[in-house]
Order: C-alpha cells, then sequence, then structure tokens
C-alpha cells in the first residue's frame, strides 16, 4: 500500500537537533548499536577541559532542572486563527497570540527560529501580588487552561519557594526565546530590585558572555518608600543581553527626539551645522585621543606631526620636529598632562589623515598654531545612554487611558516612548520585534509608532496569557473579560491613531496602502491539536476534531511545517477543484473529496515547496498517483517538494 509521509505534529525539538550536531562532529561517541552518548568517550575525548571539582561558581535553585526539562520539552498544541477579533486580516505582518507563553515559545519555534531582531519583555517583578506561571508535566493545555482562569494569581512572599518559583518560570522560557533571536539579535528586561540579581544570574547564565548593559529607569522621581526603611526608590532596570558575544549593534538614537523626549539626559547637543562640498557636517571633538594611556610609549604609529597649508588645504604628516614644506602649519600631538609622557595620540593614523583629509576641519588660532577636529556627518544622531529620564510610570498610564477616553485599565502600563527609544535603536526596516509578556500591548504601539516615524516595516509578535479580569473592575464592567481583550482593543486604537497622524487625517480608500504604516495584527489563540492521535490499533478515517474549521487546520500545517504565520492564505481553484494556498504556493492544502490524478498533475505543474493532503479525501489509488507525480516534477525540475499528509 502507498503511504504518504505524515506532517510532524510536535513541535521543534532542540534537544534532539543538538545530538544530530554532536553525531555530526563526533560520530565516535556515540554507541553504535543504541546510538547513546557515552559520556566516557567524551571525557577521554575532552581530556583535560573537562571540571571535576567539588567546587565551583554556580547559580541554582530547586527547581531549576525542572525548567531546563520544561523548556526541552516539545508541545503537540497549536494556534487556532480568529479572525472576527483581528484587525486587517489579509494584509498585516503583526500577531497577536493569546496563550501560555512557555508553550507558544515552542510552537514558534519552527517557523521563526533565528528570526526575532529584538525581544522586549516586562514579566512580573514577583512582588509577592502579581502573577507568577505555574508550569507543570503532563498535559500543557489543560494546565494552560487552568492557569487562564485564575484571576489575580500570585505568589505569596511568605512562600518557601518565593524565589525558586519565579526563578523557574523564567529560566525555562529565557531558555527557548534565546533561540528565536537573530545572532545579532538583542533582549531587554524590564525588572526592579525584587529579582534583579537573580535574573542577572540567569542571564549570565542563558547567554553566557552577552552582558550588553544595565539601564537605568527613573520610572518614579517622587520616589516610594517601600518597607519603610532605606531610600525612596525611583528607578528601575533594564538588563540587555545579546544573542552572541559582541553581537548587539550600537545603539543609535536620533538627537532631538532624545532631547525633546528626555531633555534631562540630553543636552549639550547643540552644534553649528557647517558645510563642505561633501555636504553638511558638525564639529565635536578634536584629533586626539584624549586618554593619556595612549601616548608615545604606548601608541608610538599615532604620534606625529601634522601638516596644513591654509591657503591650499593641502594635509601631509611627518615624524615629530621633522620640517614641513613652505607655507604649511604644524600641529603637534596635544600635550600629556600624567605627568610621564609627553604627549596624546593621534586617533587617526598617517595613512588615513593623507587620504581622508576632507573629514577633518582645521581652525587656525594664530599665524603659526592650528587645531585639527574630526567632521561628524551624521550629526543628526547620537549613541543611546544607559539612563532613561523624564518617561514615568505615569506617562505609560496615561498613554494607555488617553486611548479609552482616559479610563485607567492598566496601573503600571511602560511608556511607550521608552520601549519605542529602543526599538528605534536597534531595529531597521522588515525586523521582527517581540514581547512575550506583553500586558497592556506597548510593545505593539511602540513598533506601530516608530514605524509611522521612519516609514519602515518592522513586525511585532506580541504573547499574553489571557488572564481574567477582576469581577468588580472597571474593565469587567466595560466588557473586556480578560486581559488580552483590553490590549487588542488599545492596539485596534493606537493603530488607527498612528495611521491618521501619518496620513495627516486624511485617511482615504484610495492611498497607497504601501504608504501607510501596518497597524492590523491576526490574533491566535493557543488550543490543542485540531488532529486527533489514533490510540494503539485504532483506525481512523477522519482523524480532524469535529469542532475544528479548515482555517484551522492549515494554521496548525503552516505551524509545524515552520512557515510564518503572516503568509497569505487564499482560497483558489485548480481544475474545479478547491484549494488553499499559502504564499503563492509555498504550501497548497487539498481539503476536500473529489481529488483526481488530473488535479495532481496541474498542482504539480505550479511547481509549489509544499503540498498537503488531507487523509480523509485520498485513496490509495491517488496517494500513488501523487507520489509518482511529484517524483516527476522534482526530477525534472531538481527542486524538493514536500508531500505530506497527517
Amino acid at each position: 500500500m502507498a503511504e504518504l509521509p505524515k506532517v510532524d505534529l510536535e513541535s521543534k525539538d532542540l534537544v534532539a537537533e543538538r545530538i544530530e550536531k554532536m553525531k555530526a562532529l563526533f560520530p565516535e561517541l556515540f554507541d553504535q548499536e543504541t546510538q547513546l552518548l557515552d559520556f566516557d568517550r567524551l571525557r577521554l575525548l575532552l581530556g583535560e577541559d573537562i571540571d571535576e571539582s567539588d567546587e565551583r561558581y554556580t547559580f541554582t535553585w530547586p527547581g531549576k532542572s525542572e525548567a531546563i526539562r520544561q523548556s526541552q520539552t516539545t508541545s503537540s498544541a497549536t494556534l487556532r486563527p480568529i479572525v472576527s477579533r483581528s484587525n486587517n486580516w489579509n494584509e498585516t505582518k503583526n500577531l497577536y497570540i493569546e496563550g501560555d507563553n512557555l508553550e507558544v515559545l515552542k510552537l514558534l519555534l519552527r517557523g521563526y527560529y533565528g528570526k526575532v531582531k529584538m525581544i522586549y519583555i516586562d514579566p512580573p517583578y514577583n512582588t509577592g501580588h502579581d502573577f507568577v506561571y505555574r508550569d507543570t508535566f503532563g498535559s500543557s493545555i489543560e494546565n494552560y487552561r487552568e492557569q487562564a482562569g485564575l484571576s489575580g494569581q500570585s505568589n505569596a512572599d511568605t512562600s518557601g519557594s518565593y524565589h525558586s518559583n519565579w526563578c523557574t518560570m523564567m529560566y525555562a522560557r529565557l531558555l527557548v526565546a534565546r533561540e528565536l533571536l537573530t545572532d545579532d539579535g538583542v533582549i531587554f528586561i524590564s525588572i526592579d530590585d525584587n529579582e534583579s540579581t537573580n535574573l542577572a544570574k540567569m542571564c549570565d547564565e542563558v547567554f553566557p558572555g552577552c552582558f550588553v548593559n544595565r539601564m537605568t529607569w527613573t520610572s518614579n522621581l517622587k520616589g516610594r518608600q517601600i518597607g519603610g526603611s532605606g531610600a525612596a526608590k525611583c528607578a528601575e532596570s533594564i538588563y540587555v543581553y545579546s544573542k552572541l558575544p559582541g553581537g548587539a549593534p550600537s545603539f543609535i538614537g536620533d538627537i532631538e527626539q532624545l532631547k525633546t523626549l528626555m531633555p534631562s539626559s540630553y543636552k549639550g547637543l547643540n552644534y553649528s551645522v557647517l558645510t563642505d562640498e561633501r555636504g553638511d557636517y558638525v564639529i565635536k571633538n578634536e584629533l586626539y585621543n584624549s586618554n593619556s594611556i595612549f601616548n608615545e610609549e604606548t601608541r608610538p604609529n599615532l604620534v606625529f606631526d601634522i601638516g596644513w597649508n591654509p591657503e591650499t588645504g593641502e594635509v601631509c604628516t611627518v615624524d615629530r620636529g621633522a620640517a614641513l614644506p613652505a607655507s604649511f602649519i604644524r600641529i603637534e600631538p596635544h600635550k600629556n598632562g600624567d605627568g610621564i609622557h609627553s604627549y596624546h595620540a593621534w586617533r587617526w593614523g598617517r595613512e588615513k589623515v593623507e587620504r581622508e583629509y576632507y573629514d577633518l576641519h582645521f581652525e587656525q588660532t594664530s599665524k603659526t598654531r592650528a587645531r585639527v577636529f574630526t567632521k561628524i556627518r551624521d550629526y543628526s544622531i547620537t549613541t543611546l545612554k544607559d539612563v532613561f529620564t523624564d518617561l514615568s510610570t505615569s506617562t505609560g498610564v496615561k498613554d494607555c487611558s488617553t486611548l479609552f477616553g482616559g479610563i485607567s485599565y492598566f496601573d503600571y502600563a511602560k511608556p511607550v516612548d521608552l520601549v519605542a527609544t529602543l526599538v528605534k535603536a536597534c531595529t531597521e526596516a522588515d525586523d521582527v520585534i517581540m514581547d512575550f509578556f506583553s500586558g497592556s500591548g506597548t510593545t505593539a504601539e511602540a513598533v506601530m509608532k516608530v514605524n509611522s516615524l521612519d516609514s519602515a516595516n518592522r513586525r511585532f509578535i506580541l504573547i499574553q496569557l489571557p488572564e481574567p479580569c477582576a469581577p468588580k473592575s472597571r474593565a469587567n464592567k466595560d466588557g473586556f473579560e480578560t486581559i488580552c481583550d483590553i490590549a487588542e482593543e488599545r492596539i485596534r486604537r493606537a493603530g488607527q491613531k498612528h495611521a491618521n497622524i501619518r496620513s495627516g487625517n486624511q485617511m482615504t480608500l484610495s492611498m497607497d496602502s504601501a504608504c501607510m504604516p501596518d497597524v492590523g495584527f491576526r490574533v491566535l489563540a493557543l488550543d490543542e491539536s485540531g488532529i486527533i492521535k489514533p490510540e494503539n490499533g485504532q483506525l481512523l478515517i477522519d482523524r480532524i476534531k469535529p469542532d475544528r474549521t479548515d482555517l484551522d487546520i492549515i494554521f496548525e500545517m503552516m505551524l509545524k511545517w515552520g512557515l510564518e504565520l503572516t503568509y497569505p492564505v487564499e482560497k483558489d481553484e485548480i481544475e474545479g477543484y478547491p484549494v488553499y494556498s499559502i504564499a503563492y504556493d509555498e504550501l497548497i492544502c487539498c481539503m476536500q473529496p473529489g481529488l483526481t490524478t488530473d488535479v495532481l498533475e496541474a498542482i504539480a505543474s505550479r511547481n509549489p515547496r509544499r503540498v498537503f493532503l488531507l487523509d480523509s479525501v485520498i485513496d490509495d489509488t491517488i496517494k500513488l498517483n501523487a507520489l509518482q507525480i511529484f517524483k516527476r516534477v522534482e526530477e525534472r525540475t531538481q527542486q524538493k517538494i514536500d508531500l505530506r499528509t497527517v
């Protein structure tokens, strides 16, 4: 009987993948019969690079091993599309996902592995009153539903596992999230003093050698007296780690925007704009290195005299004290004040000075003296500082409440401009930004705001557990059942606001959509697989659960096949047979009875990369014909066609 390969209904197995890489690198480490790793051989191979001492620096807690295992287990769940709650479903590239973030992160591994440029999260601070996930083995979806039904589940600070519960929750999620980052990706994590030390130690393990910054956000300049002792707390931290050592980009911001947002932090950045034949520039620093440790002893090749002809603009370099051509002014290295050395070194070498003299600015101070500066042509930007001021918690609350006519549904929402500054600093057009503790949806608005300012197309993925609103809360009275309900409405309203700003309040149906920011989002919800798993010996004719639509199954196939969940899904007909085409024939799904050999031939002629045939609509003859038809196409085109069923 002809058999088609089955779609793998489990999420990406990171452990199995790493074992395969080890087998490729060190095949001798695996037993030939069992294929299990032989640790004795590994020890012999590594030789002295094994630490067998009883004492070593380590960070551990009860539950750490469980967190590692939780991060390694695969998921057979799915994400179901909710078109009715989405905004601009057909066009948007953004995602809003309701569900347990650990389970969702695992499910996203196939399609978004190594694709997320930036992660920003504002997790529970573990104050003793905020929500903390309780992961369990077994049915992850049942556990998720149980947690999603809890209102105000807190991690009491009187618990003996107070810190351990929080660390276990965070560690598992960070381990999985790391795999989603690009090689030059970064993660920003907001936290206060309750768990900042533990977070830093945890991140040092998950992202070894990748610490970038501990930023300070002045969240409440009035200060909060907590516990009745010590100084009033005015600030929180934002820890920054890169995916790989040295992989973080420079964090760059627009000077004018930063001066407007944070005038307390960005002062003295007013420069006179000058012009030469190459365009506008400003001058900031003289050419010499102001650090006295760079001198004629440590950098002898960078200590020399520069000659400048003020009449012709010619530039040359000579050894210290050597003769200069006539009409040239000698510019000596800057005097060193360390009491030991004579000069500061230049920041440029001799070859660069002579080659790129057009990027040097000279100012004559007397008949025989002059100073030399470097020209800064990107003068409108500056490196971000590691302190954020003038953006308080009340600013974040107002950002959100303004969209709801002044009604405040969140007490501690992060300011949009805080997150937008981070997004602007380290991402570019088309980058993906993720927030898997998305709360009020600030990150979504931040991405839309930055896109509207620089006409880019950054995309966001937000994940949030649908925690129920308290029965007596204002949100519940206003018809919002969960936090997700509020956040989705907030993103809709914020999107409309930024679209209006971008278009100058002149939005029309005839306006080119390419000129407008993407303010839509697809809503997906975590659920059990829509594919019934047969019991031992059970024969199922139809494996699709009765409560699932074609779109549910299509998105499960996209998810398990590793396709991005914002790809277009279109109904089509091929030889009169209804099909679904995903991403313009990247995947073609056949889910209705009536599939014939002629239809298969027509599908094959479109050269799809993947084809899904629902098992209940095909018989053995169709299976055999499908295998033969697509094999011929592969031989002709030398392109693999992945043909599968369930």
